[in-house]
């Protein structure tokens, strides 16, 4: 079955473009051309991936992405402004997964989609369903069905946020360096820059800890990287 993308931007000619190259690609593409539009299609349909311009009518990509994120955990790449890094950064803490710069190479765009889509849509590990449950505390990993409960509250994750916690989680112990969760979270093709693992990762603490100065779970080991705790002590 087609993966399903919205591309949101308020520029006719890159939306046209986009839709284009992404249907050559045999990907199931809808438009929207404000922030309203957006939510309301994000709202009544279910992508697979969305494509969001920060500048937009009505409501912005940051406003956009607030609502959307109160219902939906739908991947996200922005599209922002070359060399404005504050876009990048508000995005990503906002929830965003990914961001692209404009002008844009629509190969990248397309390579970024191909990453995420392949992430999030890959079969889950074979094993007994016992083994496929994270139970720490009053942390609850349903690997199987991408859920995540606190205490018995569901935890709404954006897919970067859980993919980084179940890395965590599965190699409870393991120090990973922001560059190596970069690279298997993000993608080994992925020019990013390592503040967007920080970024994640106190999104994650402000949603799975009860004090994310003082975290439980996702632990920092002090200049090389970040690891789980699998006993709380």
């Amino acid at each position: 079955m087609a993966a399903k993308v919205l591309v949101v931007d308020d520029e006719r000619v890159i939306v046209k473009g986009l839709r284009f190259s992404l249907m050559q690609e045999g990907y199931e593409v809808d438009c929207a051309y404000d922030g309203e539009e957006a939510v309301s299609k994000i709202r009544e349909k279910e992508f697979d991936i969305v494509l969001l311009d920060v500048m937009l009518p009505k409501l912005s990509g940051f406003e956009v992405l607030q609502q959307v994120r109160e219902f939906s955990d739908v991947p996200v790449i922005m599209l922002t402004a070359r060399g404005d890094d504050m876009d990048k950064i508000l995005g990503l803490d906002y929830g965003a997964d990914d961001y692209v710069t404009k002008p844009f190479n629509p190969l990248e765009v397309k390579g970024r989609i191909k990453a995420i889509i392949r992430r999030t849509s890959r079969g889950r590990r074979e094993a007994a369903p016992q083994d496929n449950v994270i139970e720490v505390g009053d942390l609850n990993m349903d690997l199987d069905n991408r859920r995540v409960t606190l205490d018995g509250r569901e935890v709404n994750l954006t897919s970067k946020e859980f993919e980084l916690l179940e890395l965590l989680a599965t190699h409870a112990g393991k120090v990973y360096s922001r560059a190596q969760l970069l690279q298997m979270i993000w993608g080994k093709d992925n020019p990013g820059d390592v503040r967007t693992v920080d970024v994640h990762i106190r999104r994650l603490r402000e949603k799975i800890e009860s004090n994310a100065s003082e975290p439980r779970y996702v632990q920092t080991k002090w200049g090389v990287g970040y690891y789980f705790r699998s006993h709380e002590k």
